[in-house]
């Protein structure tokens, strides 16, 4: 009777134990929090929200991208005659944004507006105008119901880096690591990081991590100390090699070697045969990218038809890559310093949204097949093309050609990806459910999401905590049971004993 008594107190303290450990892990109720961010490109802007659990603000992995809008019309810096417009152009997807977001937590979501470089070369082309366009973008978003935290024009260089903190954060290359995991972490290698390849409209950047860094270019150097970990970046942003604006340099350059015959009927090799544009040219030069090459040309406007010629189209485009003068070890291009290429790279913006058209992405394609799919799709005529993608606006198809065509050059001619190293690139439009770009990074630096060193924590999680509690709890009652019959013998064991 008294074995039958211990046996289930013991059972019934071990259920309690169980049942405490059981509830101690019951997932807390839901308390997310959220920050919206507005990438005003070169052609348009997109706003991003995001949100994270309250109670992991400095984890890693956590925040994830809920919700994305595009803006109707142009980026903002396309407002520059009207810059009243440029602010009531976002209202829209602000109200997306209301929607998504509860309202009881409006008031303390942050708002952030990063211009990139558009609004770069508007600064530098008429600065007041740059001005009136962030002051009226600022007005919209402080009458939002949001946490406004401003708006401004990011360099080149913060680009760059927050899109590289972006695709390591998604990819998991920051991921800290806490008690006794800590211990078997130190004995591997550290996870690699991803270098980044940026491409928008009007500029490119490339960000990565190298051994080889040296100090002769300072200025395309940044350190970070991100969980605990040292990390040596170099990064260029390159103004007016985004595609948009490298397509403008490349008609410029054309137009000079052409004017000669003053004709305004220019062949461009870059645009399907067939393909017609026309293009004012007292527009055309007023841009900072184009202005070094004005000349007085006796037409006001400029005739373009399309050849369809890849070979010809890469002689042309290869032109803006000056690669005569290197004052440095090694460089990129225009005499830009740049390390050896290291580790793999992510792809993303234009990189990967023309890339994904030309059905270009998957990682196991030759360099040699990617070069003959472009040159295929250029030798299409304009009439063929625009029946096969009669869906997709004719501003966007006429150019996939220049595009193609110009994003092989940056890589090959630019940043010198051969056929050794073209597998080392990823093209990637989404990591997970977040688009891969620098707005997260923008976010988790301005929100301090990303800490410079690990959290203190405990060496167990709480789970692992009461799992212990519940083993050494069954491994007591064992041994107190066990003293008790060795002590206390009923008669039936002693019998057994003598």
């Amino acid at each position: 009777t008294i074995l039958l008594i211990l046996g289930f107190l013991s059972a019934l303290a071990v259920i309690a134990l169980i049942a405490v450990a059981v509830t101690q892990n019951q997932p807390l109720p839901r308390n997310i929090k959220y920050g919206i961010v507005l990438d005003a490109g070169s052609s348009h802007t997109n706003l991003y929200v995001y949100e994270w659990p309250a109670e992991k603000e400095n984890d890693t992995g956590v925040v994830k991208q809920v919700e994305v809008c595009k803006v109707e019309g142009p980026g903002i810096s396309g407002y520059s005659h009207a810059t009243e417009k440029a602010g009531p152009s976002l209202a829209q997807c602000l109200q997306q944004a209301k929607e998504v977001i509860p309202s009881a937590q409006h008031k303390e979501t942050p708002v952030y507006l990063g211009a990139t470089a558009g609004m770069r070369l508007l600064r530098l082309q008429n600065e007041s105008a740059a001005d009136k366009v962030l002051s009226s973008v600022g007005n919209t978003l402080r009458s939002a119901p949001f946490n406004f935290q401003g708006a401004r024009i990011i360099t080149g260089q913060e680009e760059g880096a927050y899109g590289w903190i972006t695709i390591n954060y998604l990819l998991g290359n920051f991921k800290q690591v806490s008690g006794w995991k800590k211990l078997l972490h130190s004995l591997e290698s550290l996870s690699e990081t991803s270098g980044a390849l940026d491409l928008g409209g009007a500029s490119t950047q490339i960000t990565f991590v190298s051994k080889d860094l040296s100090s002769e270019s300072p200025e395309n150097q940044l350190y970070f100390r991100l969980y605990g970990k040292d990390y040596q970046v170099y990064t260029h942003s390159f103004l007016c090699y985004g595609k948009d604006q490298a397509l403008q340099q490349k008609l410029a350059r054309d137009l000079q070697a052409s004017t000669s015959s003053l004709n305004s009927s220019l062949p461009d090799p870059c645009f399907h045969k067939g393909y017609e544009r026309t293009i004012n040219i007292s527009d055309f030069f007023k841009n900072p990218c184009t202005s070094d090459k004005k000349k007085q040309l006796p037409f006001s406007q400029l005739y373009i038809k399309g050849e369809g010629n890849y070979q010809k189209c890469r002689e042309n485009i290869q032109k803006l890559f000056d690669k005569s003068n290197c004052p440095y070890s090694s460089c990129s291009f225009n005499g830009i310093y740049l390390p050896p290429l290291q580790g793999d790279f992510g792809a993303f913006s234009a990189f990967y949204f023309v890339m994904n058209f030309l059905n270009l992405t998957s990682e196991s394609l030759a360099l040699n097949k990617v070069t003959n799919t472009i040159e295929s799709f250029c030798a299409r005529p304009w009439q063929e093309v625009k029946t096969a993608y009669h869906h997709i606006k004719e501003k966007y198809l006429s150019e996939y050609c220049f595009s193609g065509a110009y994003i092989l050059s940056l890589l090959e001619n630019g940043y010198e990806f051969t056929e050794n190293n073209w597998q080392m690139i990823h093209f990637l439009g989404k990591i997970g459910s977040s688009d891969a770009g620098w707005t997260l990074g923008y976010m988790l630096n301005l929100t301090n999401m990303i800490p410079a060193e690990e959290p203190a924590g405990p060496p167990l999680s709480h789970g692992s905590y009461v799992g212990l509690m519940v083993l050494c709890s069954l491994v007591l009652v064992s041994v107190l049971l066990f003293a008790w019959l060795l002590f206390h013998k009923p008669k039936c064991l002693q019998k057994g004993i003598v």
